[in-house]
């Protein structure tokens, strides 16, 4: 006589473990993000170390009012760019080395007679970094080129906008290491812009600080 081999019974499931694992801790800021292959180191301590420093240290219950950063911008003004094209085309180049993005070219919206200039023609380059690519020129920027600046004593902490955003003006591009120095058509500076989502600078501020950014008059921190 054949027997019936038992039903296999289902493990019960725990009421809480779903809303325990959700929760991590106040507002969800205490649950340490797994790294994912691939991401860019300061992406990393962003989500793992900075968002819940700044949460605690502003008072910020709400995940989306934890300042972060939105986008980085690179300007480089070229006066001479419509009789010099091919200034121009090194700046696109060097842009696009330092940035790891292909740079635009910036061009002039109201006509000038004093400068000969008309609207429409190129004045600049520019890049537009966001992502991964957003948080891996900071971390070049921070750890390689920043400590290249000539006398350097730290960047002024009085060039924000009002609005959590910063900029600063570098004169030389041979700061960063990926421009070849025998290639450089012509010594430039560029504009840097870091845009934030504080809508306070002291937000701002503590946001930048967090990854090393090297303020006058401070030590900056060490990331990772």
């Amino acid at each position: 006589m054949a027997t019936q081999s038992p039903k296999s019974e289902k493990a019960p499931k725990k009421k809480g473990a779903q809303k325990d694992k959700a929760k991590g801790g106040a507002a969800g800021l205490e649950a340490e993000p797994k790294a994912r292959e691939g991401t860019p180191r300061f992406q990393v301590h962003y989500e793992s170390v900075v968002r819940g420093r700044l949460a605690k240290e502003f008072g910020l219950d709400n995940p989306m009012q934890v300042p972060r950063l939105e986008k980085i911008i690179l300007n480089v003004g070229l006066g001479e760019a419509p009789k010099n094209p091919k200034q121009l085309e090194a700046a696109l180049d060097e842009l696009g080395r330092v940035t790891g993005q292909k740079a635009v070219v910036t061009r002039a919206k109201k006509a000038i007679s004093n400068f000969s200039l008309r609207a429409g023609m190129p004045i600049g380059a520019r890049v537009t970094l966001r992502g991964a690519r957003m948080y891996e020129f900071l971390d070049r920027f921070v750890t390689l080129a920043v400590p290249r600046l000539r006398d350097f004593r730290g960047l002024p902490t009085k060039s924000f906008d009002g609005r959590g955003n910063y900029s600063v003006g570098i004169k030389e591009q041979m700061i960063f290491p990926e421009v070849d120095f025998d290639r450089v058509e012509k010594i430039h500076g560029m504009d840097i812009t870091v845009v934030t989502t504080a809508n306070r600078d002291d937000m701002a501020m503590a946001l930048l600080r967090e990854f090393g950014w090297p303020f006058r008059g401070e030590t900056p921190l060490r990331v990772g």
